[in-house]
């Protein structure tokens, strides 16, 4: 069996299989040790855990996971990846492959079944193309998640972070901080990965809360109210808001609603916090 956090090992693999590379699966496979070590430092992994990888590549991060983890179930896309997988795991016998987008997983079913139900940790090298929706997948299905540490773009981690009053502050940045405590872990140079990503990369923790940060009568309709605030960031958020059609709110009402919290009718969504959003959507009706 490669071991494979290092160039030579991945490129064995790479030519014994003649693999062709998928861009368009954002394959990009880690080759430095130090980074695969200090994901899974940093995910905490024990073997109490059951981990969800997504997107196992080659099975590079999967071997680390496999080596502390009780159970390891990795969910990966392309299936012409599979055989390299079942070559390259071959040793553990606590990883379970599955070919699958993880957007149509049922990752309950997953901890049902491997897990007990109990809370299961995501560690993962995500393909930047896709990392948003996977994200708030995890977050918004309400599956028992302990916490999800993962590569990105580094952009999107700095998103994820951001506070009120940054461009790059946006629905993003008020999903996660809703759902999870983030925390950067390092940030990670393309020449760590083959083939090497246009881009920074970076490790994410994003740790689950128990209870959100924030009270608000109707989770749904506070992220429509964000989703509408940040949809055309240069409009007011008051203009944003009323023309966002699911909402069925007027202008007059959004106003009315930013005067009762003491903000002004010009506001940007970009300026305001979570509690904040969390207050304006109790105050606006909601559509019958």
């Amino acid at each position: 069996m490669a071991y494979l956090g290092n160039p030579s090992g991945t490129m064995e693999i790479i030519r014994k299989y003649h693999l062709n590379i998928q861009k368009k699966f954002g394959q990009n496979f880690l080759i430095d040790d130090s980074v695969l070590t200090g994901i899974v430092d940093a995910a905490e992994i024990t073997r109490q855990d059951c981990v969800l990888e997504i997107g196992p590549g080659i099975g590079t991060m999967t071997q680390y996971l496999a080596e502390r983890a009780g159970e390891v179930v990795a969910v990966e896309i392309d299936k012409a990846l599979i055989p390299i997988l079942q070559d390259t795991l071959s040793e553990y016998d606590n990883v379970t492959v599955i070919n699958k987008d993880i957007l149509k997983v049922s990752i309950q079913q997953i901890v049902e079944e491997k897990n007990a139900g109990k809370p299961i940790k995501v560690v993962a090298n995500l393909p930047y193309y896709i990392t948003t929706p996977i994200i708030m997948k995890l977050f918004e299905t309400g599956v028992p998640l302990a916490s999800v540490t993962v590569m990105v773009q580094k952009e999107v981690a700095d998103r994820m972070q951001m506070k009120p009053g940054s461009r790059d502050y946006g629905a993003l940045s008020l999903a996660v901080q809703y759902y999870s405590k983030p925390e950067l872990i390092s940030k990670v140079p393309p020449s760590c990965f083959i083939p090497q990503p246009g881009v920074e990369s970076a490790v994410i923790r994003l740790t689950r809360y128990q209870e959100p940060p924030v009270r608000v009568q109707d989770e749904a309709h506070m992220f429509e109210v964000i989703k509408a605030a940040f949809a055309q960031r240069r409009k007011t958020l008051s203009n944003a808001v009323s023309h966002m059609p699911s909402l069925g709110v007027t202008r007059e009402q959004v106003v009315a609603a930013l005067a009762q919290l003491s903000l002004p009718a010009d506001v940007r969504g970009e300026a305001l916090s979570l509690e904040q959003f969390a207050a304006l959507s109790d105050l606006l009706p909601k559509v019958q």
